[in-house]
């Protein structure tokens, strides 16, 4: 398998999970052969009492489920890797919501403001997810299913059998020609064999795989590779940065008054600059406002100009742009050749939080 394998999917970052995210599990790649409707049990339908809150439902059991094909999808609001699932995820709850499919979104979150439930309810209406979300912030339900990733998707038949599962982006057909057998084997004899309309918006269009030669990387001290302004890092205390001469590809820096703590940089003065030498077409930066209710300006450039046709959805042609919302936010979309670029972001108010880059 090539190395895009490390891109399609996310872990829980610890020792353990980042040695089990570049195993090949054999369900990344895309569907070889046709899928062959030999799928067996792999355990029983885990429960799901340690949901810490439902949206779009009351709390579900499956017991309740009994009968029912059930999707359990897990996902956090800010992974670029889920975000490009949802469009299958949302098809599959629409397509076949009258045959007896309940898909639920099992929320873990990641970022600690993940946790907070009016983020997770704007994020669901802005996402337009409108099956049932079972909010874990306390990993309760991860934890039942010994799950590993965002996102992950287990299938579980009428009967309460969990009988597939995938981990990370791609297998859609083979994940959706699945759901059709289960259904069949419960007794729905209308499902049919054309698969789901997808509408696929901003950053939920799927990565061009072909030129994504950045990955995911944090602006945390805890979890970040390839920062490169001079000096290096000031744990936990306010400095003031600059940008190198150059980067090279993958490097980063900042410029301006910043602290760096443990899971995100704050910039502590305007004007701030985060630097980064990329290689993808689009180019992601889940950030938020350090104040609730604060908005913090911005502008985009690449190769030190504005981006123009090259602006991502939360940007205009100029590069402006405002962050009022913990959120991951589409800077950059190129609609041409795909090269090394720099891409630098200037924020021009205090109070804002980065922390990570994601790339499509």
């Amino acid at each position: 398998m090539s190395d895009q394998i490390n891109y399609r999917r996310h872990g829980l970052v610890d020792a353990s999970s980042i040695t089990l995210a570049t195993t090949d599990f054999g369900l990344l790649d895309g569907v070889d052969e046709p899928f062959s409707g030999d799928v067996g049990s792999e355990g029983h339908f885990p429960s799901l009492d340690g949901a810490t809150a439902w949206l779009n439902s009351p709390p579900l059991t499956p017991d309740g489920l009994r009968g029912k094909v059930v999707a359990v999808d897990f996902w956090t609001y800010t992974c670029i890797n889920w975000l490009r699932t949802l469009p299958y995820v949302r098809a599959w709850a629409d397509r076949y919501r009258d045959h007896g499919l309940v898909v639920i979104g099992a929320h873990t979150p990641e970022f600690p403001f993940e946790h907070d439930l009016d983020n997770v309810r704007r994020a669901v209406q802005e996402m337009r997810v409108t099956y049932p979300v079972a909010v874990d912030n306390d990993y309760a339900v991860w934890s039942a299913f010994s799950n590993h990733y965002w996102p992950a998707l287990y299938l579980i038949d009428a009967e309460g059998r969990i009988r597939h599962h995938q981990f990370g982006e791609g297998d859609y057909e083979e994940a959706e020609r699945v759901i059709q057998q289960l259904l069949a084997e419960a007794g729905d004899k209308n499902v049919g064999q054309g698969l789901a309309t997808l509408d696929a918006r901003g950053a939920e269009v799927a990565a061009d795989w072909n030129h994504l030669e950045s990955g995911e990387n944090y602006l945390g001290y805890e979890r970040t590779d390839g920062f490169a302004s001079p000096g290096g890092a000031v744990l936990e205390e306010r400095r003031v940065y600059a940008l190198p001469e150059r980067l090279g590809r993958n490097e980063w820096a900042l410029a301006g008054e910043w602290t760096v703590e443990r899971g995100f940089a704050a910039l502590n003065a305007a004007n701030g600059r985060i630097a980064y030498r990329f290689h993808a077409r689009d180019a992601h930066l889940v950030m938020g406002p350090a104040t609730r209710g604060a908005s913090v300006r911005f502008r985009v450039f690449i190769d030190g100009r504005p981006p123009g046709a090259a602006h991502g959805s939360d940007v205009d042609e100029q590069g402006n742009g405002v962050v009022s919302e913990q959120r991951l936010h589409q800077l950059i979309r190129q609609p041409g050749t795909i090269g090394d670029r720099t891409f630098e972001i200037e924020f021009l108010d205090a109070g804002v939080e980065a922390y990570a880059f994601t790339f499509g």
